[in-house]
């Protein structure tokens, strides 16, 4: 297949380099790191172990890509507003668009340039971090779940699953998008919201921490209870797993706060504003959200960058 990864950061770098190695033409649309990808490959990490991916091209411009069978959007949501600019060259009558990106309203975002149908949404639980221009680790590779944009499974989903089963990923379809959006969200308002109210912490340190730790409970309780209520409920096993996998990740930076840290936006609407305003409307009261947000939003203030 020919397929294009829009946003050749730490996700898409390492699917890219995946896929690449699975035999597939892949082109990497990268904001910066095109020039290294192109002289050094993709470098990938994992387990103690490195290895260079040449991929079918580096650019910063799509329209040099062309049409492909598949596009892999793993920008962040804050860089939504460009999707028009950046996906439209890669898209052709038949092109299938997955979005591994955080939170909720991405799928909204792509809705606007091609149809539902051929959308598809991937959720990746995983810890990957970008070292440096097209250097990529991971030191969980985790699992990826794909569903429809709208309804069931469908063939679009089944083909973006095949793909990357065949590229080595631990890849699966799941009948709901939303209901898989609120499982994933159980974790990440919790430890991305948490690692900068927190003070710039990592993972190990929320854990460690009565408070930190109390507080990201009461944050899944609330995204458990939203979930609920909008007809998507989950066991309260999924949030006890949250804590056992965190605790195995060592002292990880999630991906917010390397945002903040490095100064870039953080996605607070898409990971933060929208879940809370779709339990809020469910009728569920998640006053820990709400007051996470407004913590993240001070610290963004103080910062010098809002979101």
């Amino acid at each position: 297949m020919k397929i294009a990864i829009v946003g050749t950061g730490a996700v898409g770098g390492w699917y890219a380099a995946l896929l690449a190695e699975a035999g597939h033409e892949v082109h990497c649309l990268a904001r910066s790191d095109f020039e290294a990808i192109r002289a050094e490959g993709l470098i990938i990490r994992h387990k103690g172990a490195e290895r260079a991916v040449r991929v079918a091209s580096a650019t910063a411009d799509p329209a040099t890509i062309g049409p492909c069978d598949l596009v892999v959007v793993t920008l962040k949501s804050t860089s939504n507003h460009a999707l028009p600019g950046l996906v439209s060259p890669l898209l052709g009558p038949a092109t299938v668009v997955v979005t591994l990106q955080n939170g909720m309203g991405n799928v909204e975002a792509l809705a606007a340039l091609l149809p539902v149908e051929r959308i598809v949404a991937g959720l990746c639980f995983v810890c990957i971090n970008r070292l440096a221009p097209g250097v990529i680790e991971t030191s969980m590779a985790g699992y990826v779940r794909m569903a429809a944009a709208q309804g069931p499974i469908s063939t679009a989903v089944e083909g973006c699953v095949a793909t990357f089963v065949g590229a080595g990923v631990d890849c699966q379809a799941e009948a709901s998008l939303e209901a898989v959006l609120w499982k994933k969200l159980c974790w990440n308002i919790p430890f991305n919201g948490l690692a900068i109210a927190g003070g710039s912490v990592t993972t190990d340190r929320i854990l460690a921490d009565p408070a930190l730790n109390e507080r990201a409970y009461q944050l899944m309780k609330e995204v458990q209870a939203a979930a609920k209520a909008r007809g998507h409920p989950f066991e309260d096993l999924h949030i006890k797993r949250q804590f056992v996998v965190t605790a195995g990740m060592g002292p990880y930076r999630p991906s917010s706060l390397i945002d903040f840290v490095e100064g870039r936006e953080v996605e607070v609407d898409g990971i933060w504003g929208e879940p809370l305003r779709r339990g809020t409307e469910a009728g569920v009261a998640m006053p820990a959200t709400a007051q996470l947000v407004a913590e993240i939003k001070a610290r963004l203030a103080a910062r010098g960058c809002s979101s």
